[in-house]
């Protein structure tokens, strides 16, 4: 991924780094659907270990999401919260607080039962905070959409110093 501009807004910390995994929810997912880009936003679970993050979505078995992945896996994600609006004296100090996440990385459709089922527990407790179990039927309903990231920043824009 090309350099951060603003570095300082840069955040390294692992806990920082869970936090905002923890409290944005919805994830807007990039990819290249034959010529053009498509992006669509998805709840999602997450498993951060040894510096790799891995992100797992659900949804329809069939689709466009679908389809593009299995003709091109290449995918760009991003996720925030902590928005909240600033004013300034003048318009140009005007903005808006958050906290950020942003990686690339490879899709691949999970076809595994065991790990399907794995992937909705991750993805329940990242959303709710609480732990599910799963049946082997409701994974045939379902696909799992597994995201190996390449590289990811996470960068937290706080408000202004007065």
């Amino acid at each position: 991924m090309n350099g951060m501009t603003r570095r300082e807004q840069q955040v390294t910390d692992i806990n920082e780094i869970i936090e905002i995994l923890e409290k944005s929810k919805v994830v807007h997912v990039g990819m290249i659907d034959g010529d053009e880009p498509y992006v669509v936003p998805m709840n999602y679970g997450y498993v951060l270990e040894n510096d790799k993050l891995t992100i797992y979505l659900h949804g329809a078995r069939r689709g466009r999401k679908i389809d593009a992945i299995k003709a091109n896996p290449k995918v760009f994600y991003e996720m925030c919260c902590d928005i909240t609006p600033f004013e300034g004296e003048v318009a140009c100090k005007y903005g808006i607080t958050y906290a950020s996440i942003m990686g690339r990385g490879l899709a691949t459709l999970v076809e595994d039962v065991e790990e399907k089922k794995k992937a909705l527990s991750i993805l329940m407790k990242t959303q709710t905070g609480k732990d599910f179990q799963f049946e082997d039927k409701l994974t045939t309903v379902v696909s799992i959409i597994k995201i190996d990231t390449l590289e990811f920043t996470a960068k937290k824009r706080p408000f202004p110093k007065k």
